[in-house]
């Protein structure tokens, strides 16, 4: 390859064949080239590919060239300087008539009468380019002047709040559907097969021996029964996990131990519990915890409902705490 065009030929077809690549196979959110190793391959075979036509191109005009006449040679070659000279010609017009200056042999017709111990000042015009992108500046600077100033539009500062929020509320919906990103405000009781076993492992290698293999509490207290000292449901035990105990008495905090989603599997297995009877229960500690989502949906109910459905209660017998 011996011309500039074949090697501007060479890079085309690459990118070409790279783009189609890139956007013809499914990949999800990585690159093809980064999901698929492979594709380095494939483009390392297409460039060879693309250098050996350029190669046979050359050496059959070359063959072609040889095979000619003396006077045929010599037109050949005419032909091929007159092509390469209005080779660009059109990119060529358009520089000179964005630079606007006058080549050296008319200079003459632009030398001012001013003489400077025989310096000469010539008369240039300001390049195109230049008063194309002044003119452009202005009638960038009148819009902008009526779009923000006149008819009152978003400022930079408002626009950068507003792609803040909807940034932070895409986060939120990502981490709706991300276990590894949970947090106490958006984990939820998962129900998987596969996570109740990841929460039991987790469970049978670092709570056992406190709250013991069927859950009914040692030194920690039991996790079957309805009573709890800091709150139940999925939010407060991932919490609970999360932050620890209470101070100088409690469980230690396993944030720094485990990842939120194994902190989200061990509090959803804990969850499981609930009903179960263990072999040697520990005397319920704390207060019943009852669920305020569930006490929403009855002050919805009508009243006679909720009396027809239920027996009447001494309200001295049972003590009834709701916590968030």
């Amino acid at each position: 390859m011996k011309s500039l065009a074949s090697y501007l030929r060479v890079i085309g077809f690459m990118v070409l064949a790279f783009l189609l690549l890139e956007f013809t196979i499914d990949s999800g959110e990585q690159m093809a080239i980064e999901k698929y190793p492979i594709i380095w391959g494939v483009l390392a075979m297409l460039l060879l590919f693309a250098i050996a036509v350029e190669i046979i191109s050359e050496t059959l005009k070359s063959i072609l060239y040889r095979g000619l006449s003396e006077e045929a040679q010599a037109k050949f070659l005419v032909s091929e300087k007159a092509r390469k000279a209005q080779q660009f010609s059109g990119i060529k017009q358009i520089y000179k008539k964005l630079v606007g200056g006058k080549p050296i042999e008319q200079e003459g017709e632009i030398v001012l009468d001013h003489n400077y111990d025989g310096i000469r000042e010539l008369d240039n015009k300001l390049p195109p380019w230049w008063l194309y992108g002044f003119y452009i500046t202005i009638i960038f600077g009148v819009i902008y002047l009526l779009r923000y100033h006149v008819f009152d539009g978003t400022k930079q500062a408002k626009e950068f709040e507003i792609e803040m929020e909807e940034a932070r509320l895409a986060v939120e919906e990502y981490k709706k559907t991300a276990k590894g990103l949970v947090d106490v405000n958006t984990v939820e009781l998962l129900t998987e097969a596969s996570d109740l076993a990841a929460g039991k492992a987790i469970f049978e290698t670092n709570c056992v021996a406190c709250h013991k293999t069927d859950g009914g509490g040692g030194i920690g207290p039991n996790l079957t029964d309805e009573y709890w000292i800091l709150g139940g449901g999925i939010k407060n035990v991932f919490n609970t996990i999360s932050e620890g105990g209470r101070a100088g008495k409690g469980m230690v905090p396993w944030k720094t131990e485990l990842s939120p989603l194994e902190r989200a599997q061990v509090a959803s297995y804990v969850l499981g519990f609930a009903g179960t009877t263990p072999a040697e229960p520990k005397a319920p500690e704390g207060e019943i915890w009852v669920n305020p989502d569930d006490l929403k949906d009855a002050e919805e109910l009508p009243v006679e409902t909720i009396i027809d459905s239920t027996s009447v209660i001494d309200s001295t017998s049972v003590n009834i705490t709701v916590r968030d």
